[in-house]
C-alpha cells in the first residue's frame, strides 16, 4: 500500500505517514495510531507492536476498544459529537467576543513549564514502553498556540498553573476553539466543565461529566440502547475531552480526593487551577499521572503598555506608562507593575478609568492606596459601577441604580458561597430560601389556585341548584375548606421530597411531543413506575376531595341530616380508585408523548428557561384535559363494574365532567408550582424574591443585562461571575453592609 492509499483508507493525513515512517517524529497519539492500526488490518499482537514502536498508549486489557456506534444500534457517535462540537464551537465563538478578550487585541499570555515536582516523569508523559526512556517536550508557545501544544503531549493530560486572574479561563476557551477549528471527525470533542460543582466523594467523575452534560445539552439524554444515553455513550467511547477548569475552586478538604479520583482515570484532559491549591494537593497525594505542566506568567509592562495605550481615543494613560518606564523601581510604580501583572486586573484597570472618565495616575497615589491589595481591591470595588454608569442596548427598561444592583449581585454571591459552586443556575435561586419558607409558600400557592379553581367551577353550580345566597355560601364554603387540605398535601409531600428525599426540581430534558418518545428507558418500565405514583397521589386526592365534601354538608346541614351522606361517602371511597386510576393514564402518558430536547433549543440559561416553561405549559394543555376525560368516563366504568358489592353508586356524566375540570385544574397548576423547576422559578424567583428585595422584579432582564455588560459569564445552562475574585468581593461587600430589604425594588 502506498502512503496515499493508506492516508485515504485511514483519514491520516499522508506528512504524519510519512513523519512516521521515516522517524522524523516520535510524537503519535493514540488515536492516530488506531486509525493505521485498523487500516492495515493488522491482528491485536501487531497492534501491539505498532503501538508500543510508535510509543502510543496501549489498550487497557481490561477494557474494550470504543465503537463508533453504540452497541445494539443508535446514531453513529460520530455524527452526535459533530453537532455537539458545532454547538459549543458557536456557543464560545460568542462568549468570547461577549467577554471583549479581543479588544483592542488579546493580552499576550506566555507560559513555562512547571517545576519538575508537579508534573509526572516524562516517560510517562511521553507514553514509552517500561524499558525505554524519553527527553521532555518542547511545550513553549503563546495564547493562540495553546491546541498544538497540547497535541505535542503523548498522553493527552496537560495541568495549567496560572495565580488568580493570570488568564486561565480565556485559555481555555481559546484552547476549545482552536482545538475544534483543527478537529477531524475521530478526534474527541473539547467541553468544559468548571470542577466547583464536583463532589469527589459522591460522585465518580465519569458520572459527572455525564450529569454535566445532560445539564449543558439536554439533547444528549436520548438514544443509547441498554438504558445509556448519548452522553454516557460519548463519554464512555473517548468522544469528549474533558477541560476541567478551576481545581482551586473545589473546596480545599476534596482537592486531595478530586487529585486521587482523577488519577483513577484514564481520561486525556487538560486542567487549570490555581499553584497552591494543586501544589498542596499533590504533596498530599501525587501528581496527576501522566500529565505535562505549564506555568503562565506574569504580564510584564511592555506586553500591557501598548494594550492600555490603544484602549482609549485619548492619552490618558501615556503619562501613567510613562513614570512605569522611566521611574519602575519607585513605590507607586511598583504596586501598579505588581497589579497589572495579570489580565483581570489590566481589563478591571481599563474598564474602570475608560468607563467612569477618571484620571489613571490617581492609581499610582500611594496615600490611598499604600499596597497592592488596597489598588486591587479598589478595581474590584469599582469595576460594577463602572459597567453600570451607562445605559445597556439590551435592557428594555430604564437603567437600576448601581446601589440596587450591588445589593443584587451580593444576595447572588452569597447564594453561590452557601451552595459551594460557582454555577448561578436559575433553578436554584429557590435554594437561597430556607426548607420552611419553601414549604408555606407551595402550601400557600397550592391552597390559593385549589380554592379558585373550586369557585371558578361549583361556585355557578351551587347558586343555580341551591339560589344566590344559599348557593353563594355553599361554594365559597367548598372551596375554602377544600383549598386548604390540598394546599397540605401538596406541601407534605413536596416538603418530604426536599427534606428527605433532598430532591432537586431540574429542567426537563424532555419536552411534549405527539409523536415523541422516550428513548432513554423502555416505554413500557417508564409508563408502569409512572402509573403508579399517578395511581397512589390520585387515590390520596380522591379521598380528601370527598371528606371535604362532607364536611362542607354537615357543616351546612347538621350532622343527624347528613347521615346518609356520611355513611354513602365512606362507601365513595371508590372515587379515590376513580381519582387514581385517571392520575395514574395521565402520569403514565407521559411517557409516550415525550421527546429529547432539540439540541438548539437550550444554548443558554434563558433559553433554557424558555424551554422548560414550554414544556410545562404542553403538559398541562395537553395532559388535563385527558385527565378530565378520563375521570369522567373512566369513573363511569369503574362505577358500573362496582355497582353491585357497594350497592347503588351515582356518577353522573355531568357530574364526572365538573370533577375532572376541578381536578385538572387543581393538579396541573399545583404540580407546576410544586414539582417543575419553571413553577419554582416563576413562584419564588419572580415573585417571593422580588417582594423582600433580595431581587428585582424583572430577573431574566436583569440576569441577561449582568451577562451583556460583562459582569458574569456563560458556561452552557448556568451563569458564573466573571471571576472569583469579583464573586469573593461582591459576596464579602453584602455580608459587611446586608441594608434592609426594599419590597419596592
Amino acid at each position: 500500500m502506498t502512503q496515499e492509499q493508506l492516508a485515504e483508507k485511514s483519514t491520516v493525513g499522508v506528512r504524519t505517514i510519512r513523519r512516521m515512517e521515516t522517524g522524523t517524529d516520535e510524537n503519535f497519539r493514540l488515536d492516530t495510531v488506531r486509525l493505521l492500526a485498523g487500516a492495515l488490518d493488522l491482528t491485536v499482537d501487531e497492534q501491539r507492536d505498532l503501538m508500543s514502536a510508535a510509543g502510543a498508549v496501549p489498550a487497557l486489557p481490561d477494557r474494550p476498544e470504543p465503537s463508533p456506534v453504540p452497541p445494539g444500534g443508535g446514531p453513529p457517535l460520530a455524527g452526535v459529537a459533530d453537532r455537539l462540537a458545532d454547538v459549543l464551537q458557536g456557543r464560545w465563538q460568542r462568549e468570547v467576543e461577549q467577554r471583549g478578550a479581543h479588544n483592542p487585541f488579546p493580552l499576550p499570555i506566555r507560559w513555562q513549564p512547571v517545576p519538575g515536582d508537579l508534573a509526572d516523569h516524562w516517560d510517562n508523559i511521553r507514553r514509552v514502553p517500561p524499558e525505554g526512556s524519553a527527553g521532555p517536550l518542547d511545550l513553549a508557545g503563546g495564547l493562540t498556540e495553546i491546541a498544538d501544544v497540547y497535541r505535542r503531549v503523548p498522553s493527552g493530560r496537560l495541568v495549567v498553573l496560572g495565580r488568580a486572574g493570570s488568564g486561565k479561563t480565556i485559555l481555555t476557551l481559546r484552547f476549545v476553539l482552536d482545538y475544534l477549528a483543527t478537529r477531524t471527525s475521530t478526534d474527541p470533542v473539547p467541553v468544559i466543565f468548571s470542577l466547583g460543582s464536583w463532589d469527589p466523594t459522591t460522585d465518580t467523575l465519569r458520572d459527572w461529566l455525564v450529569d454535566r452534560l445532560l445539564r449543558d445539552h439536554p439533547d444528549l439524554v436520548a438514544g443509547a440502547p441498554g438504558g445509556s444515553t448519548l452522553a454516557a455513550a460519548l463519554v464512555e467511547a473517548g468522544r469528549v475531552l474533558p477541560v476541567l477548569d478551576g481545581f482551586d475552586e473545589i473546596p480545599e478538604g476534596l482537592h486531595r480526593a478530586a487529585l486521587l479520583v482523577l488519577n483513577g482515570t484514564s481520561l486525556p484532559m487538560l486542567l487549570t487551577s490555581r499553584p497552591h491549591e494543586y501544589r498542596t494537593a499533590v504533596a498530599a497525594s501525587d501528581v496527576l499521572t501522566w500529565a505535562a505542566g505549564i506555568w503562565i506568567s506574569d504580564l510584564t509592562p511592555a506586553d500591557f503598555s501598548d494594550y492600555l495605550r490603544r484602549s482609549s481615543r485619548t492619552t490618558r494613560w501615556d503619562p501613567v506608562l510613562d513614570e512605569l518606564r522611566e521611574r519602575p523601581d519607585d513605590p507607586a510604580s511598583k504596586n501598579l507593575i505588581e497589579v497589572l501583572s495579570t489580565p483581570l486586573m489590566i481589563v478591571l484597570a481599563r474598564t474602570t478609568c475608560n468607563n467612569t472618565g477618571s484620571d489613571p495616575a490617581s492609581l499610582l497615589d500611594t496615600s490611598r492606596f499604600p499596597t497592592p491589595n488596597d489598588l486591587e481591591d479598589h478595581l474590584l470595588g469599582s469595576f460594577v459601577p463602572a459597567l453600570y454608569r451607562t445605559h445597556s442596548a439590551g435592557l428594555r427598561r430604564p437603567a437600576w441604580t448601581v446601589d440596587r444592583v450591588q445589593r443584587w449581585l451580593g444576595f447572588l454571591a452569597c447564594h453561590l458561597d452557601r451552595l459551594g459552586t460557582p454555577d448561578l443556575a436559575w433553578w436554584q435561586l429557590v435554594n437561597s430560601l430556607s426548607r420552611s419558607s419553601r414549604i408555606l409558600g407551595v402550601t400557600l400557592a397550592s391552597a390559593m389556585v385549589t380554592t379558585f379553581s373550586d369557585w371558578l367551577v361549583y361556585l355557578p353550580k351551587y347558586i343555580v341548584h341551591l339560589g344566590f345566597t344559599s348557593g353563594l355560601r355553599a361554594g365559597l364554603l367548598d372551596g375554602l375548606l377544600l383549598g386548604p387540605v390540598a394546599g397540605l398535601g401538596f406541601g407534605l409531600i413536596y416538603g418530604l421530597m426536599i427534606v428527605y428525599g433532598r430532591v432537586v426540581f431540574e429542567p426537563a430534558r424532555v419536552q411534549m411531543r405527539l409523536s415523541g418518545r422516550n428513548s432513554r428507558t423502555p416505554v413500557v418500565r417508564t409508563f408502569t413506575a409512572r402509573f403508579g405514583a399517578g395511581l397512589l397521589g390520585g387515590f390520596m386526592a380522591g379521598l380528601g376531595h370527598q371528606l371535604m365534601a362532607v364536611i362542607g354538608r354537615v357543616t351546612l346541614r347538621g350532622f343527624a341530616s347528613s347521615i346518609d351522606v356520611l355513611f354513602r361517602a365512606t362507601l365513595n371511597s371508590v372515587f379515590g380508585v376513580i381519582f387514581g386510576l385517571a392520575a395514574g393514564v395521565v402520569f403514565g402518558l407521559t411517557s409516550v408523548l415525550e421527546a429529547p430536547v432539540d439540541p438548539d433549543s437550550a444554548t443558554s440559561p434563558l433559553a433554557m428557561l424558555r424551554t422548560d416553561r414550554t414544556t410545562v405549559v404542553r403538559r398541562i394543555l395537553v395532559l388535563a384535559p385527558i385527565f378530565m376525560l378520563a375521570l369522567a368516563f373512566g369513573g363511569t366504568l369503574v362505577i358500573v363494574l362496582l355497582q353491585g358489592p357497594l350497592g347503588p353508586l351515582g356518577w353522573p356524566l355531568s357530574d364526572g365532567l365538573t370533577k375532572g375540570v376541578l381536578g385538572g385544574l387543581t393538579g396541573a397548576l399545583s404540580y407546576a408550582f410544586a414539582f417543575t423547576a419553571w413553577g419554582q422559578w416563576l413562584l419564588f424567583s419572580r415573585l417571593w424574591l422580588p417582594l423582600t428585595g433580595k431581587l428585582p422584579w424583572a430577573v431574566t432582564a436583569f440576569l441577561g443585562d449582568a451577562h451583556h455588560r460583562g459582569v458574569l459569564r456563560q458556561v452552557g445552562a448556568v451563569y458564573q461571575f466573571r471571576h472569583a475574585r469579583l464573586q469573593d468581593h461582591l459576596s464579602l461587600l453584602s455580608r459587611h453592609t446586608a441594608p434592609a430589604d426594599d419590597p419596592r425594588s
